[in-house]
């Protein structure tokens, strides 16, 4: 190669300050400005008189564009103050030591208060045309995810959680089809995936009815939410379920119990599955009522361990619901669908760090991060017109585009890289998030 091609002779400086990093966040941020998000955040977030309480509203959306533009620590913001990108954003940038003490500001109670936003958010994300249609029904998943910590410094993070690990253990609830998070709550390491969850549940139903869903409603649930308290609590709001039951030792007696013809092949397994379904009443004398039991037996891999000593492997779940057998069974392993969104969020967004040693830091770090998330996939929808983009896929192909600023006769105009291919899509979801009508 000649000399005067080389690499080592292209002069590099950092002296335009008129370029915009991350130029593709005026799509979310268009949409969070339509959506009035920032209002929301100043008008319900109340910090009293604690360091971090002025212009709330503007440290929670620079946390928020942090999080959309890939940054997973509260010093990674501080790209977003850099030449123009500021712009392109609609609030004043904070620097990262100001958004430090604003988390460090929270409590638990104020991190709840963030729980107001969000609902509120929601509403006004699913009226614009992001939510489900007039009667129809919604799925909504819930499970439990480990947010891994180091060291003994992180307050309700330092205690070994079930895989033996130290963390947090937040609980998320999803719609879905949609990878919506509906609710959230950040917990300690040391809780069992099922602690609070009733009342988790009957807030993530009253959040979903207050959206605008009017049509029926199911919960599907893995067996850390199987106990008496998750059922009452779905049958008080009227939600039909599908529990994962666990298996004790009376239930296996009655899944023993099951006559051969009771058996029907679920014909898609392509190593042989059987469902069957008795009448069973869960939880003992508890009070919840009989319900349907659906058993799936599959057949172990052979030269497994499992092979050994069994014959079939046996996975059961408890339900309300109506339908044929294989059809509930083959709905309820689509529960597995959150662990996409709970990836999303941790690899998406900044959700795999929980920065701060203050429970109530992390608590709202957690519910921005959650925030953010949503953002991404209301912009997906509203936007570009699909329903499930990962927020790293959005991020690649729309957000990270670096820009210029400029201004001509007092009009200011973003100028993008020519040829970029995925330019159209741009363009057309720019123009969907203005025509929202603004929220004041």
């Amino acid at each position: 190669m000649p000399a005067s091609h080389t690499l080592d002779r292209l002069a590099v400086t950092f002296d335009d300050s008129h370029a915009v990093a991350d130029a593709g966040l005026i799509l979310p941020a268009t949409l969070a400005q339509h959506l009035g998000l920032r209002g929301l955040f100043d008008a319900h977030v109340d910090l009293g008189s604690a360091r971090g309480h002025a212009h709330v509203g503007d440290k929670a959306m620079t946390l928020i564009h942090s999080a959309l533009a890939g940054g997973d620590s509260i010093d990674d913001a501080d790209v977003l103050r850099s030449a123009a990108t500021e712009s392109v954003l609609g609030h004043v940038v904070l620097a990262p030591s100001t958004l430090g003490t604003f988390l460090r500001s929270f409590t638990w109670g104020h991190a709840r208060q963030l729980d107001v936003v969000s609902a509120i958010a929601l509403q006004r994300a699913w009226a614009a045309g992001g939510g489900v249609g007039d009667g129809v029904a919604v799925t909504i998943d819930v499970d439990s995810s480990i947010v891994e910590t180091y060291g003994l410094a992180k307050q309700g993070g330092a205690k070994f959680t079930y895989n033996h690990v130290r963390g947090y253990h937040p609980l998320f609830s999803v719609m879905a089809g949609t990878g919506d998070v509906v609710h959230c709550r950040l917990r300690g390491g040391n809780a069992h995936a099922g602690r609070g969850a009733a009342s988790f549940l009957t807030e993530t139903f009253g959040r979903v009815r207050d959206a605008g869903a009017t049509g029926p409603m199911v919960l599907r649930a893995d067996s850390g939410f199987y106990s008496h308290q998750v059922v009452d609590a779905c049958t008080a709001a009227e939600v039909k379920f599908s529990i994962t039951a666990k298996l004790y030792k009376g239930l296996h007696t009655r899944v023993a119990a099951i006559a051969d013809d009771q058996w029907t092949p679920i014909p898609y397994f392509c190593d042989g599955a059987d469902v069957a379904e008795i009448e069973y009443r869960p939880f003992g004398t508890k009070g919840t009522k009989a319900c349907r039991l659906i058993v799936r037996r599959t057949k172990p891999t052979p030269g497994s361990q499992l092979a050994l000593l069994a014959t079939y492997a046996y996975h059961a779940l408890i339900t309300n619901r109506e339908g044929p057998t294989i059809h509930i069974e083959a709905d309820h392993r689509r529960h597995a669908e959150i662990e996409n969104t709970i990836r999303d969020l941790k690899y998406g967004v900044g959700l795999n760090h929980l920065p701060s040693g203050r429970f109530g830091a992390n608590a709202a770090w957690l519910a921005l991060n959650v925030i953010a998330h949503n953002l991404a996939r209301w912009t997906s929808r509203l936007g570009l017109g699909e329903t499930l983009i990962a927020t790293d896929t959005l991020r690649r192909h729309h957000l990270r585009l670096p820009g210029r600023l400029t201004i001509s006769a007092r009009r200011p105009s973003l100028h993008l890289p020519q040829h970029w291919p995925w330019a159209a899509e741009f363009i057309a979801a720019l123009a969907n998030l203005r025509g929202i009508p603004l929220t004041t």
